[in-house]
């Protein structure tokens, strides 16, 4: 099945990054439609383009005047930027390229020309609630996640198999390939430990610790992870609501699905990492909406050592909400308690609860939806 997705393609050339397997070249396919594609995971073309990047203008000057052109994967030959910069400079509006990347990283280490800001850059994310309208269901996006590809597939073997696959494939291609990791297998530990880690506060040294890897190396691990696209950090805001507040951050994986199959849980029902799991579907949903709506609005979340936390702070201009995240299917009276002491104290001008529950409701001064609730409103542009 193809799933319609809420992005508009811009008028203009652009980057288009996003995870391997969110369906970039499915959208680019079906809604941008292409004049000419050309991508790079093909050796043939790869080589071929790689010996004589001039071949990439020989081909588009074949095309009529506003013939699109897609280029897949341009971090695998960044050379070819400078062909495409020239021919945007030498023709003007004659033609229009979409360039599709699932890792920033290669771009970023060779320097590439990023067409001096005459192209555009839009985020690609996995399938959202609207996206997925009636084959939304939250308890089978926190198993699997939400990749096209995973929610087409029929069985939970299918689906457990190709997340497996995925999670080499990514190991395979997007590291060793970039010669990024030098041990592979420590890096792997890393990617477990930090799945197991995902949207807690990270102690960088615990982990060091824990998992007999270097905290410089560390680093550098989670930049890889954050520049090839498979996760993103949330960083504490300091409010100054009267107490100390945490200054370490926490990282979330793109994809609940992905998580679980770097875990090897995959087997396993949802269990104490529920709550994380969804907080993981929420944030990202926050992002595409964000990001394909050119919202830019800045995430974060705020707590403090004694455990008082609200779960992401949106920011947009001098508006502020708070959401606190529940996988429960009743709401509690003590869940909104640091949503309403921040909305006491002027910090957070609303606070929204999110939860498994069927109705919404009203908990001192917070307002509690229900999983599509929360999703309609956000993406309305009425909460943001």
């Amino acid at each position: 099945m193809s799933y319609k997705r809420i992005l508009t393609p811009p008028q203009s050339t652009f980057f288009l990054f996003g995870p391997r397997g969110t369906g970039k070249s499915t959208w680019l396919r079906d809604v941008y439609k292409p004049d000419l594609r050309i991508d790079l995971l093909r050796s043939q073309t790869f080589l071929e383009l790689s010996s004589r990047p001039a071949i990439l203008r020989q081909m588009v000057e074949t095309l009529p005047k506003g013939a699109k052109v897609v280029i897949d994967e341009i971090q695998k030959l960044p050379l070819l930027l400078d062909e495409i910069h020239a021919m945007i400079f030498d023709f003007e509006d004659r033609y229009k390229f979409a360039l599709t990347g699932s890792s920033a990283r290669r771009l970023k280490k060779h320097k590439a020309n990023l067409l001096a800001g005459r192209a555009l850059r839009r985020d690609f994310f996995g399938l959202t609630k609207a996206e997925m309208a009636d084959d939304f269901n939250i308890e089978k996006v926190l198993t699997y996640g939400t990749l096209p590809q995973t929610l087409n597939l029929k069985t939970p073997e299918e689906k457990k198999d190709y997340l497996l696959s995925y999670v080499d494939q990514y190991l395979k291609e997007e590291v060793q390939a970039e010669a990024a990791v030098r041990n592979l297998s420590n890096y792997y530990k890393f990617l477990k430990h930090a799945s197991i880690m995902n949207g807690q506060v990270l102690n960088l040294n615990a982990i060091s610790s824990e998992t007999a890897v270097k905290r410089s190396t560390l680093d550098g691990y989670f930049n890889i992870v954050e520049e090839t696209l498979l996760g993103t950090f949330v960083e504490p805001l300091h409010l100054r609501a009267k107490v100390k507040e945490v200054s370490n951050p926490k990282f979330y994986f793109f994809d609940c699905g992905v998580v679980r199959a770097l875990r090897n849980d995959l087997d396993d029902p949802l269990k104490d990492d529920k709550g994380l799991l969804l907080e993981t579907f929420i944030l990202n949903e926050i992002r595409a909406y964000s990001s394909y709506n050119q919202k830019n609005i800045e995430i974060n979340y705020w707590g403090t050592p004694s455990e008082n936390e609200v779960d992401f702070i949106l920011t947009k201009g001098q508006k502020r909400i708070g959401i606190e995240v529940k996988a429960a299917k009743t709401w509690k009276d003590n869940f909104g308690k640091s949503l309403s002491q921040l909305m006491d104290h002027k910090k957070i001008s609303r606070g929204y609860g999110v939860y498994l529950g069927e109705h919404n409701i009203k908990n001192k001064g917070v307002s509690v939806l229900t999983i599509k609730s929360f999703c309609d409103q956000l993406f309305s542009g009425e909460m943001i």
